[in-house]
């Protein structure tokens, strides 16, 4: 009986993998075609001349490495990066926690973070222009990126910190209070240890959102804007209105490499955190 149970299960699982294969199929096909595909082109071209033909080895990458451009870009976004992310984690955290805080004007509170998200783009770089453009030719036009950044994904990233705060049992905090604890410790030893698998999503996706911020400055200050918020994605720009093929794909295989390797760092932390 058991065995023929155990058959009988066996098959209904098969059934429902080639069902999920097969409603999947579609969008797989279209990573494969539209992603993919593209990205192993690129890799490739990495190692050929501008017609793609010829084998040039390496010589694009000490290009890229040597180019004073590039040094450039890859400094800022560093710099942003690093800036950054901390930030964003750290305030949409606070935001998150404000608003559970004032339950009777949560949600009014929560929608007005959630506004930037709706503007559109066109909107905010006209509203840019007019407040800070006089401040786009000079070394705070970095600080002006970094808080177009900061407004534009706080109110996402405090969506996320709710429903892992949403997630964190009422029983844990009932017990805390029994044993004496105050508010600090709570927050201490309950909710940030339950909401690490949270900072860990929030953490990559920010890591993510901030090569998101190019559209924003390329269209207050255009293609080659002050040297402290010249980017990464201003330099691809330019390299391929340039049809400088080459180079722009060994610099793309690069940035891609070290985000996946920063993003596969990050994962093990956080694993290790949880374990």
């Amino acid at each position: 009986m058991n065995k023929t149970f155990g058959t009988i299960w066996q098959s209904v699982r098969k059934s429902e993998g080639i069902t999920a294969l097969v409603f999947l199929a579609p969008s797989l096909t279209g990573i494969f075609i539209f992603f993919l595909l593209p990205f192993i082109d690129t890799v490739r071209r990495s190692f050929y001349d501008v017609r793609g033909v010829n084998f040039i080895g390496l010589e694009s990458y000490i290009s890229v490495v040597n180019n004073a451009a590039f040094r450039l870009a890859a400094t800022n976004t560093s710099r942003f990066v690093l800036i950054c992310i901390p930030l964003l984690v750290v305030i949409s955290l606070g935001t998150a926690l404000l608003v559970r805080s004032i339950k009777p004007y949560g949600r009014v509170f929560k929608t007005s973070f959630l506004l930037p998200m709706a503007v559109p783009v066109a909107s905010i770089v006209l509203l840019w222009q007019v407040v800070f453009g006089h401040l786009m030719d000079s070394a705070s036009a970095f600080w002006v990126l970094v808080f177009t950044y900061l407004w534009k994904n706080t109110g996402y990233n405090m969506i996320l910190w709710l429903a892992g705060l949403d997630s964190i049992s009422d029983t844990l905090y009932e017990a805390a209070n029994v044993d004496g604890a105050n508010k600090l410790q709570s927050f201490r030893y309950i909710t940030l240890p339950c909401l690490l698998p949270t900072f860990g999503i929030v953490s990559i996706l920010s890591l993510l959102y901030s090569f998101r911020v190019f559209r924003d400055a390329y269209l207050v200050a255009g293609a080659y804007p002050h040297d402290s918020m010249y980017l990464l994605q201003h330099l691809f720009n330019n390299w391929f209105q340039n049809l400088d093929i080459s180079r722009l794909s060994a610099a793309a295989t690069m940035m891609a490499a070290v985000l996946l390797i920063a993003i596969l760092l990050m994962r093990r932390v956080f694993d290790n955190e949880k374990d």
